[in-house]
C-alpha cells in the first residue's frame, strides 16, 4: 500500500538519561495533531535501532522522515536512508526536531532544542535544501564498508572529548560549556598519536593530538565548514603547551580555533588516514571501531534537509 506523499514517518529517540521523555513526546505529538500533521511514528528501542527504522521507513515509501533526537540519532537515521533501496535519496526530505544530549548539527541551522513548535512549523513549511553527506570507507575485519556523517569525524583526543562531553552535558546542560569542561578534564591526558594522513597529496606524519574532518561545524573544531559547498574542512591539532591549551579552549568558544598556532587547517574532498596508533574514532558522536586505514570523502548534495525559514 502506497504512503500518501504528505505523511511523515517519525522516529522518536528518547533523550538519554532523561525522565521526561514520554512527557516531551506527548507535547510534540499533541502540537502536531493540532497542526493537522498526518504522521506515523515509531520509537527507537535502543542503540542501533534508529538506523534500521529509518531504512525501513525509506524502503516503505515515506518521503518525509523526521527524527526526534540528537546528533547520534541523526547520524543513525542518515545511515539508514543512505543504505536504503531508494534510488534517488534526494527524493526523501529529512526533518529534525532536536531532542538529544548533543544537538550540534541542529544548532548549525538555528534549530533550538527548547522550541519544538518552531521545528514542527518549519517542517510543515517544507523549505528544502540539498546538503552534502560525508562518507567514511574502511575495512571492518570482514568486508569493506562505509559509514556516513553530516557533522564531523574526530580522531584521537577529539573523539575522547565527544565521549566525555556527552556525559558532562547532562551536568552542565550547555554544549559549549560541556565541551570546554571535557577539554579541562583531559588537560593532563594530552596524548599524542603516531599519525599518518594524506590530504591534497600532502603526506602528514607525526605525533598529533587530534584530527577533525568536518562537513559541518564539528563542535567548533571546523568552524568554517559549510555542509553544502562540496568540501571537507580538516583541523590537525598538534600538542599545545598547557598555557596554549587554555588559550585554545577560549578560542574554541569564540569560534576562532583555526587561529591557534597549534592548529593546521585544510580544505579538501578526500582524506586518507593511513595510521593513527591507538586513537579513538568518533563519527557524529558515534564511536567507530578503529579499522585504519580510513578513506573519508564527501558526497555533494546527496540528501535533502528541511531547513528553517
Amino acid at each position: 500500500m502506497a504512503v500518501e506523499p504528505n505523511r511523515w514517518g517519525i522516529i522518536y529517540n528518547p533523550k538519554a538519561g532523561s525522565r521526561k521523555t514520554q512527557k516531551r513526546w506527548n507535547e510534540i505529538r499533541s502540537y502536531m495533531e493540532n497542526r493537522k500533521v498526518v504522521f506515523d511514528y515509531v520509537q527507537s528501542e535502543g542503540f542501533g535501532s534508529v538506523e534500521r527504522l529509518a531504512r525501513t521507513l525509506a524502503n516503505n515509501g515515506y518521503r518525509t522522515i523526521v527524527i526526534v533526537g540528537g546528533d547520534g540519532a541523526i547520524n543513525d537515521a542518515i545511515n539508514g536512508i543512505m543504505t536504503s533501496m531508494v534510488e534517488d535519496k534526494t527524493n526523501i526530505a529529512f526533518g529534525i526536531i532536536p531532542n538529544g544530549i548533543g544537538n550540534d548539527f541542529a544548532k548549525y541551522w538555528g534549530l533550538d532544542e527548547d522550541n519544538y513548535k518552531a521545528a514542527v512549523d518549519w517542517i510543515i513549511n517544507r523549505r528544502l535544501r540539498e546538503i552534502d553527506v560525508g562518507r567514511c570507507n574502511y575495512f571492518d575485519g570482514e568486508k569493506h564498508t562505509s559509514r556516513y556523517f553530516l557533522n564531523a569525524i574526530y580522531i584521537g583526543l577529539g573523539a575522547r572529548i565527544v565521549q566525555i562531553s556527552d556525559g558532562t552535558r547532562r551536568f552542565w546542560g550547555i554544549r559549549e560549556l560541556s565541551f570546554a569542561a571535557s577539554m579541562f578534564l583531559l588537560l593532563f591526558e594530552r596524548k599524542l598519536y603516531r599519525t599518518h594522513l594524506c590530504i591534497n597529496g600532502e603526506h602528514i606524519r607525526g605525533r598529533i593530538m587530534t584530527v577533525c574532518v568536518g562537513s559541518a561545524r564539528g563542535y567548533g573544531l571546523t568552524p568554517s565548514a559549510v555542509p553544502y559547498n562540496g568540501w571537507l574542512d580538516v583541523s590537525v591539532i598538534y600538542r599545545p603547551e598547557l598555557i596554549q591549551l587554555f588559550s585554545g579552549m577560549w578560542m574554541l568558544l569564540q569560534g576562532r580555533i583555526l587561529n591557534h598556532k597549534m592548529v593546521k587547517p585544510y580544505r579538501t574532498r578526500k582524506v586518507k588516514v593511513l595510521r593513527a596508533q591507538n586513537a579513538s574514532v568518533s563519527l557524529d558522536g558515534r564511536i567507530l571501531d578503529r579499522h585504519f586505514p580510513l578513506e573519508i570523502t564527501i558526497q555533494p548534495e546527496a540528501i535533502t534537509l528541511i531547513i528553517p525559514n
